[in-house]
Order: structure tokens, then sequence, then C-alpha cells
């Protein structure tokens, strides 16, 4: 790892930026290493998240690793998998579900640790705040999901994983029966 990086991770982790909007305190929770040939661009850490410091150490990773083809120990092997999410802190729950990522960890921290994945060969971005981010729109996640082909090799739009997203799955059939195999197939061959 860069003495660099390693730095702003430090900084990344000390960061206090959304403190007095954050219920729960803050807690950066971000894995990243130069070497990582996957980059998932997720939203923000959830409840279970903030309270182990484990990114993706719930319902919600356990079907992204299914989507992945992989288990714990790729995914969690930094040189490997580099996982960046919008925000890095859990920022509470609202009426129908966690609230939406800080934008304030986008704005001070994205684009300075992004400059540090110099290895990343498929790049992950993972519901609407993550998409409008990477691809400055706003067009609706299944839109974006559906023209998946338009991204691949290099990027790919998905869903959230959470359970909450059953009903999406089941309207949706067609993401796990012909997006879901192609990214285990390329995934399978990056390591």
């Amino acid at each position: 790892m860069k003495t660099q990086l390693r730095q702003l991770l430090q900084e990344v982790r000390a960061c206090t930026i959304c403190e007095p909007h954050l219920p729960h305190g803050v807690r950066p929770i971000v894995q990243i290493s130069s070497q990582a040939k996957i980059l998932i661009a997720g939203q923000a850490p959830g409840r279970k998240v903030h309270e182990t410091g484990v990114p993706f150490d719930d319902p919600s990773g356990d079907q992204l690793r299914r989507w992945l083809g992989v288990g714990k120990e790729v995914f969690y092997d930094p040189s490997l998998v580099a996982i960046l999410p919008m925000g890095f802190c859990y920022p509470g729950t609202g009426k129908s579900g966690d609230l939406a990522p800080r934008a304030e960890c986008a704005r001070e921290w994205r684009e300075k640790l992004l400059e540090h994945l110099e290895a990343v060969e498929l790049t992950l971005v993972i519901g609407a705040y993550a998409q409008k981010w990477h691809f400055g729109t706003t067009k609706p996640v299944t839109e974006l999901v559906k023209g998946w082909k338009s991204y691949w090799p290099k990027v790919l739009p998905l869903p959230h994983p959470s359970p909450r997203n059953r009903i999406w799955l089941k309207n949706n059939p067609w993401f796990e029966e012909e997006i879901v195999p192609a990214l285990q197939q390329r995934v399978s061959g990056l390591f």
C-alpha cells in the first residue's frame, strides 16, 4: 500500500465531517488497496455493518457474494476487492429503510481514493445513489441494469442486494438468469 494511500485512509477513518448529522455517530467503513481488481461502489453501510465495522457483513453482503460467486476470503481481501460506498458511515433509518448516504463523503474523499485504484478491471455500481454519481444520470436502476451490456465488461450497474429488493428480483428474473452468470464468469476470470 502506498504511503500516500495509507495516510489518506488514516484521514478517512478519523473523519468527523458528518458527525452532527449521524444519529449513531461516525464509523467510516471502507476497504481499499491499489492492487484491487474489483471496485464495489455501493451506497452506505447499514446498521449491522456500522456495529461490526465490516463492509457488507449483513444479508445484503451474503446476496452480493452469491451474485459474484465468491466467498468471504476473496471478498474481504482488499488486494482483490475494494469497497468504496458513497457514504462511509451509517446514515440512520428513515420511514422506508436506511436514509440516503451523506453527500459530504463523496465530495471530500471519493476522487482522492479512486485515484489510488490502479488495477481495477471491474466496477460494480450498486443502487441509485452510486449510479447517479458514476454514470451522471438519474435513470431508474432497472433501466440502467437492463442496459448493462453498454458498460460491460468494465462496469456493471446492479440493483441493491438488500433483502428488501426481493420483489425487484422476482419482477426481473432476467437479472439472475442473464447477468449473474456473466458476472460470476467475469469475476472468476479476474482471480
